[in-house]
């Protein structure tokens, strides 16, 4: 028998009304992984290939020949626009069985979650967030709700695998198949996912199954892509002429208003269905304002709406209404928040304003377009501020541009994509699933609190003894208490953050810190640096000297230089893979057919900067006189962990002053000793044993996670040394 005639008749009623011709290979291999064996399944096939039919064809098939009593399916999705895009394709695929479909998020009536607690049946769709409510505030229903369940689909799998909030979810998984009593297959999708076999093991955990990984034949597709290159358009003191006042346009013509860049998908957007994506919400706002701005200027109608996470759910739906309606020729300006799985309609092409900063990101979003039997299609914007010819020699490489360039040759080299990180030392998920657990179970004994606990198999790396250390701390803190009995519960300090919605989530909110200097406020960030980092502010560079996170202020004083510094941690999570490829851009002359002329133009200069050094080879170069440029090359964490190796261990030998970085690109410093010494000294220190605590700064807190700050500092400082740096990469590096 066939996968389609295994499919139950309204499966195949449904084929033949959306004029299917055959079934696709993913669809094919999902089914006989479901129908004919009792494994997990992991599903990757490229975006747009059909995955979500692939797996609930035969779910829902299996459901109509034996009806399941409580929620027979769970369906966890990233992103509410994702959910409720998925809630209408599934009614109209199980109506006409009876198959009751519900979501579950905090846009969802409470009304229509009453009715799923009263008729626990079908498919419930729902965010980690809102299954993590429902296991504390709902314990008492879950064996009604789940006691017949069979199959948890995870959706973008992927988006889960390199933060806590994957984390969160498998833990979650876990809490509510012990609660239930029940063992359901797992069946992740994704259309981006490297190392397929290290997250099918992730994906297992905890079930005693397998996970079937089927291997589907990608047909050879038909890119678009085009990287251009602009310089920053700046006024006479200096500001972009897209910042000007109302006004300008009066005084300098409206040409001389725009900001090449944006007039750039400004024009190549017009009469078109387009997504612009931005790396941050902050960037996502000046963009669209600055686009609705030009409409205004030339009289034209506004075409350009905003879709991220800070904005209101009305406004994002607005988006995503328009965006569906293949008559709106409107464009929209977004973040991650549509880089996921939802089916926007037909969208003739992505912008992406300078790069993303994976390669997994980029195949997201280029595959938004490509629906409908059109090619993908992505056009790179990059921007670059415009440097003297004097400059500095790494400010005058195109970072952006390499990066770009990068993500896209690795792809179509190798098919690569970033591995999961599934390694960490994750204490701030330890202690929300731990004040999660109590919430849900009220009063435990230590010692059931930490089998609770302790065995879900995400904490792996983490200690009975660990362990131990972060209950005494938040028991002396009032976030659990200790009763007559000898029982924990939820203290009164821990009951103010487990009682607030934002509970929930892991992902830290974006709380602006005030920024200060002794005489005055310089303005505000979002990420504050580590002391003794730089921070670029109020036109001027500033080194951190105190930061106050329970004010949410951040002390400064005024330094000489006039090299970027980025504001607060990393601006990016870039893999050494793909550091490696950049280098290899920089050092070899060949076409890459996607750049157009100014982009060209950029790289061959670039280039030409480094013909005489050997770029593959040489890591350190002499700026002139004492001052020194390290580029070694390396990703994010190993960058990381080879800064605070010379600062701490090295600076003094060779007497280093003056340290100033651009993570994870290069670092600038005065320095006493050649390069010889330098290369010697270095190659000592990463190969040395020591501990990774060592490279903690003297009084330095590294609080990244969203709920770091309630615990011990001691395992603060352990799951930064040992969790996140990553000494592995540089061992070998200077051999």
């Amino acid at each position: 028998m066939s996968i389609f005639e295994r499919y139950a008749p309204f499966v195949q009623d449904y084929i033949y009304r959306n004029e299917w011709e055959n079934l696709r290979a993913v669809q094919v291999a999902a089914g006989d992984a479901i129908f004919n064996t009792d494994e997990n399944v992991l599903i990757s096939a490229s975006t747009a290939a059909g995955k979500t039919e692939a797996a609930f064809f035969p779910i829902i098939t299996l459901f109509s020949e034996d009806m399941p009593s409580s929620v027979g399916c769970i369906y966890i999705g990233p992103l509410k626009a994702l959910i409720n895009d998925q809630f209408e394709r599934l009614n109209e695929l199980c109506d006409e069985a009876d198959i009751p479909v519900w979501h579950w998020h905090g846009d969802v009536a409470m009304s229509h979650k009453h009715k799923l607690i009263k008729n626990p049946s079908g498919i419930l769709q729902i965010t980690p967030e809102s299954l993590e409510a429902m296991l504390m505030r709902k314990s008492s229903v879950l064996s009604k709700l789940f006691g017949d369940l069979r199959f948890i689909v995870i959706d973008e799998v992927h988006s889960l695998l390199r933060g806590d909030r994957g984390g969160q979810t498998l833990c979650l998984i876990e809490r509510l198949c012990r609660a239930a009593g029940v063992n359901p297959r797992r069946i992740g999708l994704s259309a981006t996912i490297g190392e397929p076999e290290t997250v099918g093991r992730f994906l297992a955990e905890g079930t005693g199954r397998g996970t079937i990984i089927p291997t589907i034949e990608a047909k050879g597709a038909k890119w678009r892509v085009s990287v251009e290159h602009f310089y920053i358009k700046s006024g006479k003191d200096g500001e972009s002429s897209a910042d000007k006042e109302a006004g300008t346009e009066q005084e300098a013509g409206i040409e001389d208003a725009f900001e090449p860049s944006y007039r750039y998908i400004f024009d190549n957007t017009k009469g078109r269905k387009c997504l612009i994506f931005s790396n941050s919400r902050e960037e996502s706002e000046v963009v669209t304002s600055t686009l609705r701005r030009y409409s205004e200027l030339l009289n034209e109608p506004e075409r350009f709406q905003i879709h991220h996470g800070n904005i209101s759910a009305a406004l994002r739906e607005t988006a995503e209404m328009i965006m569906k309606d293949d008559d709106m020729m409107q464009s929209t300006v977004t973040t991650a928040t549509l880089e996921l799985g939802i089916d926007i309609g037909k969208l003739e092409r992505a912008f992406q304003i300078d790069a993303p900063w994976t390669v997994s990101s980029f195949l997201q979003r280029m595959g938004r377009t490509g629906r409908r039997n059109l090619p993908p299609e992505m056009w790179f914007v990059i921007r670059e501020d415009e440097v003297e010819e004097r400059a500095m020699l790494p400010v005058n490489i195109p970072w952006k541009l390499l990066q770009a360039i990068a993500l896209i040759q690795l792809y179509v080299e190798e098919k690569w994509v970033e591995p999961p990180r599934l390694d960490r030392l994750p204490f701030s998920l330890l202690y929300h699933q731990t004040m999660s657990t109590l919430m849900s179970c009220g009063e435990l004994t230590p010692g059931e609190l930490a089998r609770r606990v302790l065995t879900l198999k995400y904490f792996h790396r983490i200690s009975l003894d660990d362990f131990k250390v972060m209950l005494q701390y938040l028991v002396k803190n009032d976030h659990i208490e200790k009763t007559a009995e000898g029982g924990l519960i939820v203290g009164l300090q821990g009951e103010k953050i487990v009682n607030s919605f934002k509970f929930y989530g892991v992902f830290k909110e974006s709380e602006e810190y005030s920024v200060r200097n002794e005489y005055e406020e310089l303005g505000t960030i979002v990420a504050p640096p580590p002391v003794g980092e730089k921070i670029a502010i109020a036109g001027r560079v500033w080194t951190v000297l105190m930061v106050d996170h329970k004010r949410h202020s951040v002390y400064c004083t005024k330094v000489k230089g006039d090299v970027p510094a980025y504001f607060g941690e990393c601006p990016g999570d870039l893999h050494t893979k793909v550091l490696q490829r950049m280098r290899r851009v920089l050092c070899e002359r060949r076409s890459y057919p996607y750049l157009k002329k100014n982009a060209l133009s950029r790289l061959e200069k670039a280039i030409d900067m480094f013909k005489d050094k050997d770029v593959m080879k040489e890591m350190l170069f002499n700026l002139g006189g004492a001052k020194w440029c390290f580029m070694p090359w390396v990703g994010t964490y190993s960058f990381m962990t080879l800064e605070r190796i010379i600062r701490l261990k090295c600076a003094k030998k060779l007497g280093i002053s003056n340290f100033d970085s651009s993570k994870p690109f290069f670092m600038v410093f005065n320095m006493r000793a050649g390069r010889e010494e330098f290369y010697r000294i270095l190659k000592e220190e990463t190969q040395n044993d020591f501990d990774m605590l060592e490279l903690i700064f003297p009084k330095e807190l590294p609080l990244f996670e969203k709920y770091d700050e309630y615990l011990p500092p001691e395992l603060i400082k352990k799951g930064f040394a040992e969790g996140v740096l990553d000494k592995k990469e540089i061992i070998h590096l200077f051999d």
